[in-house]
């Protein structure tokens, strides 16, 4: 006699989050009839949403009523403002930021192995990224701005690296690139300048052809149900309000992200004992590395007036991108550069300079790409509403690494700036300005003006058996527990060194393989 099928609220799978891993698990596990899977989002759908599938229009997408808009504690050595973004929509940050796409490096992964991801090196890694849906490409023809162009000349003449063509191609299956400058990849579709996110990619497609796949949109998890160790559902309030618990019946995937990750294993009794003692929070399995390990992308900014308006062909406003390396002991660069084709004064402005800036001007936001501040993530309260707390502890490592990376990228945007044909493009330095000229002002500036790229990751860490800060095994199942794993950016042990979404997408690759293998 066959088992009854699962009711309306019970599933193989239940995964949290329909962001950048999650619409790729969910994709992955359905392509199986029999297997059901519940995906749970907290925003919309962004089928047919203009707004958010035109890639263009991203900015408009910060602070707005798709954006959860997480703020940090205050930050003695950095900028206390920074709002970090992060999506509430279907697809995730995909669906929300630039799309810039680049493979990890060799050498990132070879640190993930060593900090005990047995499993996540680079060869296995890459035959996941070669599997990836979204359509990535370097910026088209159609979208090069002339500003631009001359920008990477400019940068390869002034630095001496090499223009490359297609940095995905320069990385492959082999190491990386040690620096390079060029127009970036990107995961969209150039005949539209259309989104081509995780949602998108994965989730369009199926969405409505396969019965076994639940969307349960604007829905938002409030706590893990567990029967003993074991994860057997999720405690939801659903878009009209309703409280449910959706059950799973074989695993929770929680793929929330770095923030809302462990923010919803803390608010079901898993973390560090005594934090969630102090907020009321009955202990179910103390696991101390939950919200410890808090990594970032930080940059800061340079400014110019141009002397005619900037060209307004692009895909997303920040197009180019140079990799420096410093450090000649390390095949990896270590001093990243986004080049912003527009005024970018959010954090200029609080410091004293002129808001609105000029009209015309050109940013470049160097960036750290291996950060050594830790930070830590907690709760200031049990009530589900309340958002954690978030201390990156910016420009806190003690070798003073991270503000040394600012003050060098300040100046070799400045040797760039003084460098044809970009040269002639610029009228004037706004911020910091010229009379900031010492290494001293230059990182006083440097870590007040500092932002983000919105790369939070780290706070539930893959891990060896013998890390007691190890959120996760590198089979991505949450240590001590059973029925739950984890596939997002919260699970990195370190931080890869370029934008990492794809390395995001890859988790979701190769998270379903260990699921169905576990099955």
């Amino acid at each position: 006699m066959s088992a009854p099928p699962p009711s309306p609220s019970a599933y193989d799978y239940v995964i949290v989050g329909g962001g950048t891993a999650g619409s790729v698990i969910a994709a992955r596990l359905t392509e199986d009839p029999g297997t059901s899977v519940c995906v749970i989002e907290g925003g919309p759908s962004d089928v047919g949403l203009e707004r958010v599938l035109k890639l263009r229009d991203w900015l408009g997408l910060l602070g707005g009523d798709l954006d959860y808009g997480y703020t940090t504690v205050e930050q003695p050595r950095g900028n206390s403002h920074i709002v970090h973004s992060r999506a509430r929509v279907l697809g995730g940050c995909s669906s929300h930021n630039t799309l810039i796409s680049f493979r990890p490096f060799a050498r990132d992964l070879d640190d993930w192995v060593a900090a005990g991801a047995e499993g996540w090196d680079n060869a296995t890694v890459q035959s996941y990224a070669d599997r990836i849906k979204c359509n990535i490409t370097p910026v088209a023809e159609k979208d090069r701005n002339e500003i631009v162009r001359d920008w990477i000349e400019a940068s390869a003449k002034a630095t001496g690296v090499p223009v490359i063509e297609d940095f995905n191609a320069a990385t492959s299956h082999g190491g990386g690139f040690g620096d390079g400058v060029g127009f970036l990849s990107i995961a969209y579709d150039p005949y539209s300048g259309h989104r081509s996110s995780a949602s998108v990619a994965y989730l369009h497609p199926v969405m409505d052809r396969r019965d076994n796949l639940t969307l349960l949109l604007e829905t938002w998890a409030h706590r893990i149900v567990f029967d003993g160790d074991r994860a057997t559902g999720v405690e939801v309030t659903t878009a009209d309000g309703e409280r449910r618990t959706v059950t799973a019946e074989r695993e929770v995937i929680l793929c929330a992200g770095a923030i809302d990750t462990p923010r919803l294993l803390l608010l079901s009794g898993v973390g560090p004992a005594a934090d969630l003692r102090e907020v009321g929070i009955d202990v179910r399995h103390d696991l101390p590395g939950v919200g410890e390990n808090l990594l970032d992308h930080p940059e800061s900014i340079i400014m110019w007036e141009t002397e005619r308006p900037v060209p307004e062909t692009t895909v997303m406003d920040s197009d180019g991108g140079l990799f420096i390396r410093r450090d000649t002991s390390d095949p990896r660069p270590d001093l990243m550069f986004h080049i912003y084709q527009i005024p970018f004064d959010d954090n200029t402005a609080r410091l004293g300079y002129d808001s609105p800036g000029p009209r015309n001007a050109i940013c470049m936001t160097p960036n750290i790409p291996r950060s050594r501040s830790r930070g830590k993530l907690w709760l200031t309260s049990s009530d589900p509403a309340v958002k954690p707390a978030l201390d990156f502890r910016y420009f806190t490592d003690p070798d003073d690494y991270d503000a040394t990376t600012i003050v060098d990228g300040l100046k070799i945007a400045r040797e760039i700036a003084a460098t044809e044909p970009f040269k002639s493009w610029i009228k004037r330095e706004v911020a910091p300005g010229p009379g900031v000229t010492t290494d001293a002002e230059l990182s006083e500036y440097g870590r007040r003006a500092a932002h983000t790229v919105y790369h939070p990751a780290g706070t539930c860490k893959i891990g060896a058996d013998g890390d007691p800060m190890a959120v996760v095994d590198p089979e991505l199942r949450v240590r001590g527990l059973s029925g739950l794993r984890i596939a997002d950016a919260s699970v990195f042990p370190t931080m890869p060194s370029p934008n990492p979404m794809v390395t995001v997408l890859t988790i979701g690759e190769r998270a379903a393989d260990l699921i169905r293998a576990d099955r």
